[in-house]
């Protein structure tokens, strides 16, 4: 099963996590320090809340989550060959769980991952997304310093 992914920058977890439950008639999947993810049955989507990084109520990064490193790999065949810059990271520990994903910007520079996720982890806080964008055509890389606000 694929779903679209929403991650949202929030200035308070807990009124975010109890507005988001009353919308989608539903409990979070997973809830740490700074960080919720709800994974709504109808719609199908999954919901990424991030405490404390960019302005409140602004996006922070899109993404599909699906069933396989196979569709991982295919979406990213797929996207190189459309002439798209990518950047994949494979076995990578990312919002409290072991991802294989890959990442594409679009033209203005949102962010974008095709993932899933092969186990859950327990990471610290505030070590997230590992890649940005290195101009605004689509082009990635890893960079230690990046903004970790970026990531799930």
């Amino acid at each position: 099963m694929s779903r679209v992914q929403l991650a949202l920058n929030v200035s308070d977890l807990d009124a975010a996590v109890d507005f988001y439950s009353k919308l989608f008639a539903s409990e979070p999947a997973k809830r740490r320090a700074g960080y919720a993810n709800f994974a709504v049955a109808d719609p199908p989507l999954k919901l990424i809340l991030i405490e404390g990084h960019g302005e409140p109520a602004s996006l922070n990064h899109l993404g599909v989550e699906v069933a396989s490193t196979d569709e991982v790999s295919a979406a990213q065949s797929r996207l190189s060959g459309e002439g798209l810059a990518t950047a994949t990271e494979d076995n990578v520990t990312c919002c409290y769980a072991v991802q294989d994903k890959v990442w594409v910007d679009d033209p203005d520079g949102a962010p974008w991952e095709i993932y899933t996720v092969l186990s859950d982890a327990e990471m610290p806080d505030g070590q997230l997304r590992t890649v940005e964008p290195t101009d605004q055509s689509g082009c990635c890389s890893v960079t230690p310093e990046a903004d970790v606000a970026k990531c799930c």
